[in-house]
């Protein structure tokens, strides 16, 4: 039996010095953005009043395999990366599976999660274009958090719509984001007509990252000088998010092992498919086969209970239209604790991936369950994981449990995206066995699901 460290580190000078698109390498293309005027595919000019070129160019690259990633990044990702491969022996233990259990922990800065591997990327770029102002939303906060970091390293003004809920339910989020000099304001809000009109079709809200991305390009656009950057979804993020599983392979590599089973939880899809890409490549190649799990709360169940069609990417439908697995841009998700796993379409890579049954599995998780493989994972690793990691370890655990059943000591990855500190009203309503599980009837996904567009010859 080999002696495997229980964390497995890369060197400083083993950070990845370009970040993998996995495009040029699918079977099948994603099907294009639409413009919703047009009904043409979009193009880089559609893209420029919002995004900056440089990021708008990497989002319609489909030939470009590997894409160097800038000194100035990668000297900024040294002090956060490369992140830690860690073996959980004690869950195992815990557990009795003969199963090898390994996360990838991506919560070693402030932020607490990945985010801030593709939030240093594009405030790069941004500020390389001369731009001195961003708009952004955020669900859970992580992505605030990290954009709010990384604006304050490169010098640039932010402001932040947080989701209504989350902007109540996590209120030292909201200060960590301030801390690093960002303007936070609840989403939806007056202070954009699209919020207005939201606000007075639904007074009570508590919003969602649909309203949140609405009202952000509507700023962007209004102000001189300004962008707006996500967090996750667009083919340009999980291009940066690749730096996670192309260290993970690294690491990998350095222990002689490879794993059957990766596991990542999904909202929009920067974190799994910045773990699962690198590997994807390899079934593509067809060099390793290893079996790839989605894990989503069914409070959002894009992709075991969405449909996969055109749809806006945000409630107030004025972004370009993405094919996606999606509940309809009007779908408002419970107001539980799956963090910033609510929206409500998906990454139009990751869908085609699923589509094509290229990525094998989706799974969703009720939230009481989520929650109890989240302590069960805090009380044997000494992590206490974000919400939106745990239903990635609820998957990770089912799996390991079947190995005890079966006698396979398969090796099983998954993600651990980010951290739970600021989530403990989350962990309190669990303790308390105050917290509820939701799990959407078919009448509320048909009203999603009626707000999704129809256009002659598009679907």
């Amino acid at each position: 039996m080999k002696n495997i460290p229980r964390k497995i580190y890369l060197q400083e000078n083993e950070i990845p010095k370009v970040w993998y698109n996995i495009v040029p390498d699918m079977p099948e293309k994603q099907a294009p953005f639409i413009h919703p005027g047009k009904l043409k595919p979009v193009e880089l000019e559609d893209l420029l009043p919002v995004f900056c070129e440089e990021l708008a160019k990497q989002e319609l690259d489909e030939t470009t395999r590997y894409f160097e990633i800038p000194e100035e990044v990668r000297e900024y990702y040294k002090t956060f990366r490369p992140s830690p491969l860690v073996r959980a022996y004690n869950l195992e233990k815990e557990l009795k599976t003969p199963a090898k259990i390994y996360y990838k922990f991506e919560g070693n800065n402030t932020s607490g999660s990945h985010k801030l591997n593709s939030a240093a990327a594009q405030v790069y770029y941004c500020k390389k274009q001369g731009l001195t102002k961003l708009t952004t939303e955020t669900g859970a906060g992580q992505w605030g958090t990290a954009l709010a970091m990384a604006c304050a390293y490169f010098e640039m003004d932010l402001t932040v719509y947080m989701v209504k809920v989350s902007f109540e339910q996590k209120p030292f989020r909201k200060a960590v984001i301030q801390t690093y000099g960002a303007n936070v304001i609840a989403s939806p809000s007056d202070t954009t007509d699209i919020g207005k009109k939201i606000l007075a079709q639904n007074p009570g809200t508590g919003g969602s990252l649909g309203c949140a991305i609405s009202e952000a390009i509507e700023a962007a656009v209004k102000t001189d000088n300004c962008r707006y950057v996500l967090g996750s979804v667009l083919n340009h993020v999980l291009l940066h998010q690749s730096v996670i599983g192309l260290e993970t392979k690294a690491a990998f590599e350095k222990i002689d092992e490879y794993p059957d089973i990766i596991i990542g939880c999904t909202g929009g899809g920067s974190n799994s498919g910045g773990l699962m890409t690198p590997f994807i490549k390899d079934k593509l190649d067809k060099k390793q086969s290893p079996y790839f799990i989605l894990a989503e709360p069914v409070s959002c169940p894009s992709f075991t209970r969405g449909k996969f069609t055109y749809d806006f990417c945000d409630t107030g439908n004025i972004t370009p239209l993405a094919k996606m697995y999606t509940v309809g841009n009007g779908y408002i998700p419970s107001a539980n604790h799956a963090g910033g796993l609510r929206f409500h379409g998906m990454s139009p890579i990751m869908s085609k991936l699923y589509h094509d049954k290229i990525i094998d599995e989706a799974r969703a998780e009720e939230q009481t369950s989520v929650f109890e493989a989240a302590t069960l994972f805090a009380k044997c690793e000494t992590i206490l994981p974000a919400p939106e990691s745990s239903h990635a370890i609820r998957v990770a655990i089912d799996e390991a449990l079947k190995c005890r059943e079966t006698g396979e000591a398969k090796t099983i990855l998954f993600g651990l995206s980010g951290t739970g500190y600021f989530d403990m009203n989350a962990y309190e309503q669990f303790m308390d066995k105050t917290m509820t599980d939701h799990i959407p009837t078919d009448e509320e996904l048909e009203a999603g699901f009626a707000s999704i567009p129809k256009f002659p010859g598009i679907e």
